[in-house]
């Protein structure tokens, strides 16, 4: 999901114009004010010597510049694009359909346009996702015991072997040995503090991860081999709620979560997850203490080492857990996201005062 920015002239182009459509593709990085920019920001153009470009928050952060108090650069981009929306409806109402950039301009958009704004947000063109969207209803097919020709057909595939390809690079089996396998679904989940991907079954949530997390590749395919499940583009019903419940979260309201969570881990790693999500909110916890208070005081890097296994970010609050002197520590999302994250449940403990 990750994608080459456009050259630095071009967006120093786009900052000067003060162009939308650049919108959270890019942030500017100004040197002579140490402040960090949406590319609409209204202040004045700075030098273009003066400035470096970023393609998320966590570098400009990372690389010492602090968010502009004009542009509010780490707030939500605001409300789905609705051309995005449109167009994203679209292919749940007919996931199995072949798209073209024709289908795009019969809907009145202009196909570059449309394929730069997908890319900013997903990191995936509208085509790419709909391919996905094909290609993962094609394995549910398969999986349920449809014939390989069938599924390969209904997905729009002229070539057996690219459907095989295609179908071989997003679940990691080949079409036939398909047949039979539970089906995983995966999305992608909008936040202010970046994109998360959230895979569940029906009935529960697997994974809530953000999508820019290093280890996030191999706990994908732990999760493959943990399940035995093949996992495909698309939304069970756990997503949307673990969507609806972040919303209200990132709102500032602190009415808990409650979507189903599978099982995952061993014994000892989900008695530290429970413990984690008794840790009130605004509050934290040294590793140190949660092996203590499991009565198992020696404990205190296994507490750790179950701590950075968590696969369900935020839900499971390791995010609250710090070093007994105080000190962050390391948080797969991003230090920078887990300091945002323990000031934004401060600043909701005290709205309640």
């Amino acid at each position: 999901m990750l994608f080459q920015l456009p050259s630095d002239d071009v967006l120093y182009t786009a900052l000067v114009e003060r162009d939308p459509s650049y919108e959270g593709l890019a942030f500017v990085g100004v040197k002579s004010t140490g402040v960090f920019c949406r590319l609409i920001c209204p202040a004045r153009n700075p030098r273009r010597e003066n400035v470096a470009f970023y393609d998320t928050v966590a570098a400009c952060l990372e690389s010492g510049f602090r968010p502009c108090k004009r542009c509010k650069p780490m707030d939500p981009i605001g409300e789905p694009d609705p051309a995005v929306k449109k167009l994203l409806e679209a292919v749940d109402q007919q996931p199995e359909r072949r798209w073209y950039e024709a289908d795009i301009v019969r809907m009145g958009y202009d196909p570059s346009t449309i394929r730069r704004r997908f890319k900013r947000r997903f990191g995936l063109s509208f085509l790419e996702i709909a391919r996905l969207r094909r290609v993962g209803s094609a394995a549910e097919k398969l999986a349920s015991g449809g014939r390989v020709i069938d599924a390969q057909l209904d997905a729009g595939f002229d070539s057996g072997s690219g459907f095989r390809a295609a179908i071989t690079k997003l679940l990691g089996q080949a079409p036939a040995k398909l047949r039979g396998r539970d089906i995983l679904r995966a999305d992608w989940i909008e936040t202010p503090i970046g994109q998360m991907l959230g895979i569940a079954d029906p009935h529960a949530l697997h994974l809530l991860e953000f999508v820019d997390r290093p280890a996030l590749p191999k706990e994908i395919k732990r999760l493959q081999k943990r399940s035995g499940a093949a996992i495909s583009i698309g939304r069970y019903d756990p997503i949307d709620g673990i969507e609806a419940e972040l919303r209200v979260y990132f709102d500032g309201n602190p009415d808990g979560f409650k979507t189903r969570l599978a099982k995952f881990g061993t014994d000892f790693q989900e008695r530290v997850w429970h413990l984690l999500r008794t840790i009130p909110l605004g509050e934290t916890r040294s590793y140190s203490g949660l092996a203590e208070s499991m009565d198992k005081p020696s404990a205190t890097r296994a507490v750790a080492r179950a701590n950075g296994a968590n696969q369900i970010a935020i839900v499971i609050p390791c995010h609250r857990v710090i070093g007994a002197n105080g000190d962050l520590t390391g948080y797969g999302g991003g230090l920078w996201r887990k300091r945002w994250l323990l000031q934004h449940e401060h600043r909701m403990i005290e709205n309640q005062r």
